[in-house]
Parts: C-alpha cells; structure tokens; sequence
C-alpha cells in the first residue's frame, strides 16, 4: 500500500522542482493495492506550514485550479492535506488573495457539482478560506469526499486570538471554535476522527478499498473474501443490551424470542451479520450527535462493496438539554431531522459509484414539536431527493418493522432500480396498529366499548338506579368503560396488523418478495450482482472482478 511512484505536476510557479516557491505542494500519486494491480492514481495537495503558514495568494490558488483540473481530467480524486491560515496579508498584498481564493472556490464548487471527489485530512490550523474550501469539498449534499480530523486539527473563519482583540464572542482556545470534540464531529461536518496523521491516512487508504473507481470503469472492483455467500446469519452474535435479552442476531427474527417483531435489538449486529466477516466496515459520523439513530457504513458483502444503511433498533439515551417540546429519549427506528440529513448525505455520496443497501426497521419520521423546529420537513424532502437522484442498485429489505412516511422517501415510485424485500413475520403498513386504533378508529374504538355487555348492563342497573346508588354506578361506569376502551384498541390493533401484514404489502406491490432470515446473506448477494449487470456490458463486469476472488 506505500507508494510506489510519484509524479510532479507543479503548477502555476517558475523555478527549480524541489524548491519552495509557494505554501503548498502538488502530486500526482500512485498507490499499489490487491483489487488494483495497476494501481490508483490520486491528486494530492499538500499544504506547506513552513511559509507563511500556508499563507495563500495567487500561486497557491493557481496551483490548487490546475490541481483540480488535472484531477478532472484524469478521473481520478484528490487528496488534500490542509494546512493553511487563509488569505495572505501582507503590505503589499491583500484584497486581490480574497478573488484568487474565490476562484478556488468556484473551481470547487464545479468540480465536486461534476461528480469530483475532494478527501481531506485536515493536518493542523486551518483558517478562513481554507475552511470554507474543506467545507465546500466535503460538507454538502452533494460531496463524495471524506474530511478526516485529528487531535491537532481546528477549522475556524477567525482564530482566538482575532476574536478577542476584535471584542467578538470566542471559547477557552481554538479547538472550542472548530475542533473535532466540540465542533465539527457532533455536528457532522467531518466524517471520521482519528488520533495520528498516519491513521488518518489508514482510514483514507480503507475509504479507497470500498470506493475507489479506476477511470474508464464504472464502478469500483470487488475484493477477495473466504465468507461462504449462503451463511446462514440467525447463528451470528448480538450483543448485550440494558433492555434486550438475545443473544443471536437470530433471536431478532424469531417467532418465539420476537413474534411481534417489536422487540429492541441492536442494528450494528445485523449489519455486521449480513457483511463479509473477512472484512471490516467503516462507519461514516459515529460522533454526529443528534443523528444517533442513523447508522451508515462502508462495507463488503460477497466482495461488492455498498453503502450500508441501518436504523438503530432500541432507544438511545439523549445527552445534553432536552427541550420540552421534544422527545426525551431517541426512539427506536425513528428518522429525526440530523438523522434523515446524515441518510441523505450518505446517499447522495454513494450514488454512481456502489450500490446501497438498507436494513429497514422504521417507525417514520418525528412529528415533535422540536423536531419540526429542527427543519424535519426540510431534510426528509433531502432523503426523497437522494432516493430519487440515485444512481445504481437499490436493495430494501424490511427486517422487522417498517411504518409511517419513510414509505414515501423509500418508495419505487422514488426510483425503478430500488427492489424491496422483506423477512417472513416482519410488518409493513402504513401506521402501526396501536396508533390506527387510537386515531384513524377512534370512533370504532368507541362504538366497540359502548356496546359491550359489560357497559349495557351498568347502564340498565344506571336507569333504575336511586340517587344513592347511582353515584357509585356512575364511577364503576367511568372505570370500566376506561378498561373496556383499552381491551376494544388493543382488538382493533391486532385487526388491523392482521389485514396490513406484509403478505398484504406483497400483493399490492410494494413488496417484490418475503424471504426466510437465514436467506438474507445469500439473497443480497444475488441482488447486488443483478443490480450491478445491469449497469455493466461482460466485458465490464469482468474487468471489474479482476484480481479479487470470486466469493463462496
């Protein structure tokens, strides 16, 4: 995995190779992997700390253009190592940085709006133009790239210092303005953390192994796995939880441990369950607070690399003030607005490169009064638009539970390439049964309870009843129409589960199939190579298995 060869492609300076003339330096890198024998080729952009530090003005900015259009013109990503304090400002120099960064910025925005790819590893200080050039990289809806952080890293627009002489609002030291622990880690912005400049090099190396697209291929290759494609994933182990008591991914989807698949259950176990137990996943955000219950991975099932999608599956703890209008814990399978803003980025960055795969376990949105405040209708048209934008093989699988509006954002109508499986004994309808009765069937709820025996027969002892006697009958009246009405909604509940099962979602069409739990490995793995033939002639197909082992 070291590098093998490495090309100058200075750009934008005169002078002898090797000597510096401007605060940062350009390369075009060769990496030798096992999937790529011929290697991968990526533009790397290192910033110079020894000048100025990283001080940028024109010959910076020109580089960081031509960077960006070798890169383009290669289809290859680049590799950014940020190291810069913004615009230089000097007596003899100033506004004139501010267009260059500029330039850089609009060459950015066309770049990653093409489909480019930015990674950044965030190397130290970064200032002003710099951050916001990370930020246009990798921090919006539509970026593909990575930005990886590490202890020393910071991302401010002013620094400390600044700040204080200026009497504006600052922290204790620049990392409570933009570093990792504080900032840009709980609020999404970076997407992985690590604690030297080698492993974030590591995790970027382990970001290329499910994402990297050699030009003139499609997508990228399939790598060697000794997992057996038919393991049967009920044996795998679950964790142990506060509130759960299975010890098998099995016991999940079991008609004893879980019938009416309500049960809390750990999501990660059955993804890990589903992927090549040869290969580790890498997880996307772990430290995005506020989207806890989304949870995105990187990872390999059967060789393919996807884009892997989970629901956490039993109530998360919230840190922090909890407002009253909100809810106080995270509930399980429920999309929040950061949580359906993480899914939609996590879409969009996969899109025309591998295919997605969701574990659906889904309750619907939150309706909170602080969730809508929070622009939950704002990020839930997000998902619908990545779902709908998505370029390449989609494979839903309801494994549990699937109710509410995440039917609309999940829907085929959204997009033909999706295809929707289910596990037998999971649960598919629009709203669940207890809240159907308690809404939709309030009035059957309560044309049920007042006809019952019980409440007919305290009405006739009501009639010709004294007054003495009829206080108390009035109160037992209270009382068993309370308990009666709780009987009636758990009826109608069961009614409703009954006739909106998922054989019913089958029939309609929303469902292309119900499998058993032990043919979900096998059945994804067939789905993903189905879904990637049809985007590749044979030709294709097998230059893109080359030199990796065909799964068992």
């Amino acid at each position: 995995m070291s590098p093998t060869a490495c090309e100058s492609r200075d750009r934008g300076a005169d002078g002898q190779r090797g000597v510096g003339k401007t605060a940062l330096a350009l390369h075009a890198g060769h990496l030798l992997k096992d999937a790529y024998p011929d290697g991968m080729t990526q533009v790397i952009i290192l910033g110079d700390p020894t000048r100025g530090p990283g001080n940028l003005a024109e010959p910076e900015c020109r580089r960081i253009i031509a960077a960006l259009d070798v890169a383009r013109q290669m289809g290859v990503p680049v590799e950014w190592f940020a190291l810069s304090s913004g615009a230089r400002i000097a007596l003899d120099s100033g506004t004139e940085n501010m267009d260059w960064t500029a330039a850089v910025l609009r060459r950015l925005i066309e770049f990653t709006q093409a489909g480019g790819e930015v990674n950044v590893i965030v190397t130290g200080v970064n200032v002003g133009a710099q951050s916001y050039w990370n930020a246009e990289a990798t921090m919006l809806m539509h970026t593909r790239g990575i930005l990886i952080m590490t202890p020393d890293s910071v991302m401010v627009l002013t620094g400390k210092e600044a700040l204080d002489y200026s009497g504006g609002v600052s922290e204790e030291d620049n990392f409570g303005i933009g570093g990792f622990d504080r900032v840009m880690g709980p609020h999404g912005q970076a997407q992985y953390w690590a604690p030297t400049q080698e492993d974030a090099c590591r995790i970027l190396l382990r970001h290329y192994d499910h994402t990297y697209v050699v030009p003139a291929e499609r997508h990228p290759r399939m790598a060697s796995t000794e997992d057996s494609a038919d393991r049967d994933i009920r044996s795998s182990p679950h964790p142990q939880l506060a509130d759960c008591d299975f010890t098998t991914v099995g016991d999940v989807f079991s008609e004893e441990r879980n019938p009416e698949r309500k049960k809390p259950f750990d999501i990660r176990a059955v993804l890990r369950a589903v992927t090549d137990a040869d290969s580790t996943p890498l997880e996307r955000w772990a430290y995005w607070r506020r989207a806890d219950t989304a949870v995105v991975w990187d990872a390999h099932i059967g060789g393919f690399p996807v884009c892997l999608l989970g629901l956490e599956s039993h109530t998360i703890p919230r840190g922090g003030f909890v407002p009253a209008v909100g809810p106080a814990s995270w509930t399980s399978g429920t999309l929040f607005p950061q949580s359906a803003r993480k899914l939609a980025r996590a879409i969009n960055a996969a899109s025309g490169n591998r295919p997605l795969i969701m574990l659906a376990n889904l309750s619907g949105f939150d309706g909170s009064p602080e969730s809508m405040r929070r622009w939950q209708l704002e990020y839930g048209a997000e998902l619908g638009r990545a779902v709908t934008n998505f370029s390449g093989p989609i494979v839903f699988v309801v494994i549990t539970r699937y109710h509410g509006g995440a039917f609309v954002v999940f829907s085929k109508h959204l997009n033909e390439r999706i295809e929707t499986a289910a596990l037998e004994g999971s649960f598919a309808s629009v709203i669940g049964g207890a809240p159907a009765a308690a809404t939709v069937f309030a009035r059957e709820v309560k044309t049920r309870t007042q006809a019952d025996p019980r409440m007919l027969k305290l009405r006739e002892r009501l009639d010709t009843a004294d007054d003495q006697q009829a206080a108390g009958i009035r109160l037992r009246l209270v009382e068993m129409s309370a308990a009666i009405r709780s009987q009636k909604l758990g009826e109608v509940a069961c009614e409703f589960d009954q006739i909106h099962s998922i054989h019913r979602a089958l029939a309609v069409g929303f469902v292309d199939r119900i499998i058993p739990a032990m043919e979900l490995r096998p059945y994804l793995i067939d789905a993903i190579g189905r879904g990637l033939a049809r985007d590749l002639s044979p030709e294709e197909h097998r230059r893109a298995s080359r030199g990796a082992g065909a799964p068992r």
